[in-house]
Order: C-alpha cells, then sequence, then structure tokens
C-alpha cells in the first residue's frame, strides 16, 4: 500500500511539472526579459530630424530675464520693397493678389496647424485671421540660447523662411511662446513636419532644448521613422 501511495505521488509531480512547463512555453512573453522604462524617455524614432535632435544639446531652461521683441530686430526686415511677412505670406498662401508696395491683399491657405483651409483678405479687421509664426518662438529662443547671439544673428532668426509659417490667427496665438512639450498644433499628421522645423531652425542656430521638449520631439517623430529636415 505505501509503495501505490508513492507511485500515486509521483505520478501526479510528474503532470504538475508537464502543466506548468506548458503554460510557460505558451506564455512565453510572460517570462522573457522586457524593454527597460527606467530611463528618462523610452521612445526611439530614426531618420534625419530624429538624428539632427540627438546632437542638439539638453539643459534646463534660461531665465525670461531681458526678453523683448526688438532684441530680435525692429518689426520684419525688408528685402527688394518686400517685408519678410508678406513675402512669407506670397509662399505659403495660393492664389494670391499683390498690390503695388508688395503686399498680400489675398489669398487662401490650407492652414497646417489646424487643416482648416482661410480666405485671406488684407485690412484692418481680417490681417490677423492668418499670421506668420515663428517656429520656435523667440521668447523660446531666447531661453535656450539665443540671448548668446549677436544682435545680427538673432535678427536674421527671427526673418529666417526656415523659421516662419502663415498659419491661423487664434492658433498661433494659443500657442503662444510654447515649445514642444507645452504645445503641439491641433493638426496631427503635421506634426512630424512641425518638430522637424523646429529642430532644424535650432541646429541652424545652435539652441539647445529641455528634456521635456526632447521626449515629445522624440514621441512624435516615432511614429514618422525618416523625418527628413525641412530644407533650408
Amino acid at each position: 500500500m505505501k509503495r501505490v501511495h508513492q507511485i500515486r505521488r509521483l505520478v501526479a509531480a510528474i503532470i504538475i511539472f508537464a502543466v506548468v512547463a506548458i503554460t510557460l512555453y505558451s506564455n512565453a512573453d510572460l517570462w522573457q526579459s522586457q524593454p527597460s522604462t527606467s530611463g528618462r524617455s523610452s521612445q526611439t524614432a530614426a531618420g534625419q530630424a530624429a538624428e539632427a535632435l540627438g546632437v542638439l544639446a539638453v539643459k534646463g531652461r534660461a531665465p525670461k530675464t531681458g526678453y523683448e521683441r526688438a532684441r530680435f530686430g525692429d518689426g520684419w526686415r525688408e528685402s527688394g520693397g518686400c517685408d519678410t511677412r508678406n513675402i512669407i505670406l506670397h509662399r505659403d498662401l495660393k492664389d494670391t493678389v499683390v498690390n503695388d508696395k508688395c503686399q498680400v491683399t489675398s489669398g487662401r491657405l490650407d492652414d497646417p496647424y489646424t487643416a482648416k483651409t482661410i480666405a485671406f483678405t488684407r485690412g484692418a479687421s481680417t490681417s490677423a485671421d492668418v499670421q506668420i509664426d515663428h517656429v520656435v518662438a523667440l521668447s523660446d529662443a531666447w531661453q535656450k540660447g539665443a540671448q548668446q547671439l549677436s544682435a545680427e544673428r538673432r535678427e536674421e532668426l527671427a526673418n529666417d523662411p526656415l523659421e516662419l509659417l502663415a498659419v491661423d490667427g487664434p492658433a498661433n496665438q494659443q500657442k503662444s511662446d510654447g515649445d514642444a512639450a507645452t504645445w503641439l498644433p491641433a493638426n496631427k499628421p503635421f506634426r512630424c513636419q512641425y518638430v522637424a522645423r523646429q529642430i532644424a531652425v535650432k541646429k541652424k542656430y545652435g539652441l539647445w532644448v529641455t528634456q521635456a521638449e526632447k521626449d515629445t520631439m522624440l514621441r512624435v517623430l516615432s511614429v514618422c521613422p525618416g523625418q527628413l529636415l525641412p530644407a533650408g
């Protein structure tokens, strides 16, 4: 009788071992090592924009002390009788009409920030419907390295077509001086191009990013592998 009990216990142990082995084999993902999430960012991205982001310095935001718009020049620069605002309007709008003062008087904008189509008409109560956005807000640029640039270089930044986009006025006001960590366009398909342009500007002018800003950019770029930088 004692031997029978021993045999039964042995058979039961074998069955239990077999069940456990089958369960582990069928759920290998439960016991295989998982990627670590202890780092500051678990996002991965590839492509020209991501590579450029990887070489930008990561620092904290410097104080805003001393910032004012005039630090980046006295308004829009003029070139060949046309100011920067109207040059960008003519570049970004379709079906533009330009008067003899090189002012865009009307046109149509396919807004990258909201995906809306905006009929633009120049006028005291309508011009603000379309605004020229500094993709890297000048205040943000000031706090991330631009205060160390010469006045001439800052004015160049503020008028650089790489830095400028014609966009929906209310969306531009909502963005204010936010960086990628605090504001992204509502038009999600444009976000990859948006952060790529910010990266291109910061790379060109030697500006840095905060860790939160970099993490957000990586998250955006992770869904668009191969994202290129905009042409300068």
